[in-house]
């Protein structure tokens, strides 16, 4: 039988210091880490967090974008979740999880109102 990898180590500790809710959102942010594809962290981390966000949680922690994930320890996974869940959106009411308010009129693919300029312009 072999052994947990330290990777997974790190993770069960700070998974031990999350409240019980929050297990599965953790869950969800290590297999996007270390099941990616890419071996250094700055490449799985701009899957996970928008913008630049990755490269400044780096710098926070002091890594290289080269450091692979499972270098990461406990409270350094423990950071990387609280600026994860941080950058999530937040969950809103009214049962459409995704888009931006009400369909706009599409049946010239531009906004309300609007047309393409004609061809002799």
């Amino acid at each position: 039988m072999s052994r947990p990898t330290p990777a997974l180590d790190a993770v069960a500790e700070a998974r031990a210091q999350l409240p019980e809710d929050a297990h599965a959102d953790l869950d969800r942010l290590v297999h996007g880490v270390l099941a990616g594809r890419a071996p250094a962290l700055g490449a799985a981390l701009r899957s996970q967090l928008p913008g630049t966000g990755g490269v400044r949680w780096l710098h926070a922690e002091g890594l290289a974008p080269t450091a692979r994930p499972s270098a990461l320890t406990a409270a350094q996974w423990l950071s990387l979740f609280s600026t994860w869940q941080a950058a999530q959106p937040a969950p809103r009411s009214g049962g459409r999880s995704e888009g931006h308010g009400p369909r706009a009129d599409s049946r010239h693919g531009h906004a309300p109102g609007a047309q393409a300029a004609p061809r002799w312009f």
